[in-house]
């Protein structure tokens, strides 16, 4: 009877951070557990984009890059940034709790911004100043040791980044009880608050950062970075008497290659498939003791979705047949439904790498738009990479009328838990970006037109035209990243099985960061392509006037039109396991 009592007042599955039980009434919600890695992401997004959103200058004023390379570098950056999200996820699935890789790489992240700091505040480790218009100063760009420790610098930021985008998120989700409609609601407001907290760093990031590293020098700038890194782990470790940590339960990419090796290697065989899958997993005895004491609601989804997913994947039952090799690649019948269910959300990621590309833009060609024209706002000269400061602040205006007035609307409506589903909000996203892409293009048309009847398409002097023209691109873009992200963060989290979901939920980041890396091979195919006629390619030159990005916005548009057919595909075709309705 007392062991009884003691399950019941614990969390099944759930350590505290010294890998003690974790208890009901003292470990998880939303106060203050959930609060915590909120406010520790304000921290953590506004050192990462302080240098994220303006490193595209960086790269070109002081490190000499032409603008195409410095766009490169940045997307580059970037992508390995949120590709890296994957390792964070998998070492929180795999080997150690969301807790210890998130300081971890915390550290990581701390020790890459001391780098960068350190290289801008001497001068001897940067390359030599110059002046474009004094042939006796030609600016060369940084190279040997000192671009070694540029990158080193860099990539050790992007692998401090990554650990933390697969672990933060995720984290913050586990603090809540998903056997309950009210510990459901609480998490969706999570992750509705995780896009708001991404934004409020944001702000900080492109407007008082970025104002000290045009004004006051990059040294202070990446110096304010490092520091709101620092102070991050220690608002981090003060929720640690409150955190439910979530027991790894080994490699998730052990299941999925073991289940789809198994079935290959069946597939070979003069086999059969066991007769049921879901009988099978539903009546016989687990083969492994520990799953018996899994919570009823994981198994009540993974049978809601096993039918569905079999019949499409049914040549994945083979990995349970009778004569299965035995020993590392025998497979349980659950193993394989849930190999199913990951394999069921790719197509979605898949879809969302487009909008991302375009997401891209805004570090990089929309900087150095914007550092052509008029910046100022009166007596006040903005710097460019302040523009994400709009969708930033609509981002910050419209979550929490999102949370508590449209969801509580459409649920009443709707009649339905979610009110507005996850692949509904990540449809909307995609639309915007379409919109998104055509006004880009538009404003670009626009700002050539201001140069070429100024007599400045040659220059480097500022247009006169506002900056305040680029900001419409930004509000479309910053706005389907909102529906997006928070809807691609929640529903990996909550159709991914309970063993897979940190990895799942990095896929989010894992799409920023192949639309980062389609940026840069779409620039790169894009002036291989136009460079072998008359014409000089699109992208390339020192002078931004002489491009035709207007031409390479329009591209992304028609691209993005049909990625969004491509998504209506899937997602009509989708059904949720965690509700059983489908789109």
């Amino acid at each position: 009877m007392e062991m009884e009592n003691q399950l019941a007042r614990t969390w099944e599955g759930y350590v505290d951070w010294r890998g003690k039980p974790a208890f009901r009434r003292k470990h998880g919600g939303m106060l203050p557990a959930a609060f915590f890695v909120l406010v520790v992401e304000v921290l953590e997004n506004l050192a990462y984009l302080a240098n994220a959103s303006n490193l595209v200058l960086y790269l070109s004023e002081y490190m000499h890059f032409a603008p195409s390379e410095s766009a490169n570098s940045v997307t580059n950056f970037m992508g390995t940034a949120f590709l890296l999200a994957l390792l964070g996820g998998f070492l929180s699935d795999a080997f150690f709790t969301t807790y210890y890789v998130y300081l971890t790489s915390a550290i990581v992240e701390f020790l890459g911004l001391v780098i960068l700091t350190v290289q801008a505040e001497i001068d001897s480790l940067k390359p030599q100043k110059c002046d474009p218009t004094n042939p006796n100063t030609p600016c060369r760009k940084v190279h040997g040791a000192k671009a070694a420790m540029l990158f080193l610098g860099l990539y050790v930021v992007a692998l401090g980044v990554g650990g933390i985008k697969g672990s933060l998120p995720a984290h913050g989700a586990e603090q809540f009880d998903e056997n309950t409609p009210q510990g459901r609601k609480q998490r969706s407001t999570f992750f509705n608050y995780f896009v708001f907290s991404l934004a409020c760093g944001a702000l900080v990031a492109v407007t008082f950062v970025v104002w000290i590293e045009d004004n006051k020098g990059w040294q202070w700038g990446f110096g304010v970075a490092t520091l709101a890194m620092f102070l991050s782990i220690p608002v981090f470790l003060a929720g640690s008497s409150w955190y439910r940590n979530k027991v790894p339960v080994g490699s998730p990419l052990t299941t999925i290659c073991k289940v789809l090796i198994a079935s290959l290697l069946n597939t070979c065989m003069p086999s059969s498939p066991s007769s049921n899958v879901i009988v099978n997993m539903a009546t016989s005895p687990s083969e492994d003791p520990a799953l018996e004491d899994e919570r009823a609601v994981e198994k009540e989804k993974i049978m809601e979705t096993a039918d569905s997913a079999s019949k499409s994947l049914r040549f994945l039952d083979r990995a349970v047949a009778k004569n299965s090799a035995g020993g590392m690649l025998k497979c349980s019948a659950r193993e394989v439904e849930e190999v199913k269910i990951v394999l069921l959300v790719l197509p979605i990621f898949a879809c969302t790498i487009m909008l991302n590309c375009c997401l891209a833009q805004l570090s990089t060609f929309s900087v150095q738009q914007a550092a052509t024209m008029n910046t100022k706002l009166g007596s006040l000269k903005v710097p460019p990479a302040s523009l994400p400061v709009f969708p930033v602040i609509f981002i910050i205006i419209l979550a929490p009328i999102y949370d508590h007035v449209i969801i509580p609307f459409a649920r009443k409506v709707t009649k339905s838990e979610m009110g507005i589903t996850h692949l509904q909000r990540i449809g909307i996203g995609l639309l915007l970006s379409i919109i998104a892409m055509a006004v880009a293009a538009l404003v670009e048309i626009k700002r050539k037109r201001v140069a070429t009847d100024s007599g400045l398409l040659d220059s480097t002097r500022p247009l006169p035209i506002s900056f305040l023209w680029i900001a419409f691109q930004y509000l479309f873009l910053g706005s389907a990243d909102l529906f997006t992200l928070a809807g691609l963060l929640e529903f990996f989290f909550t159709e991914a099985p309970a063993s897979m979901r940190s990895l799942a939920t990095a896929l989010s980041w894992a799409s920023l960061a192949m639309g980062y890396y389609l940026s840069t091979v779409i620039v790169s195919i894009v002036n291989s392509a136009t460079g072998h006629s008359r014409h000089k390619p699109w992208l390339s030159g020192e002078n931004l006037n002489g491009y035709h990005l207007e031409r390479f916005y329009w591209l992304l548009c028609a691209l993005s039109g049909l990625n969004f057919i491509h998504y209506l595909f899937w997602a009509t075709r989708y059904k949720y396991r965690s509700t059983g309705n489908n789109k």
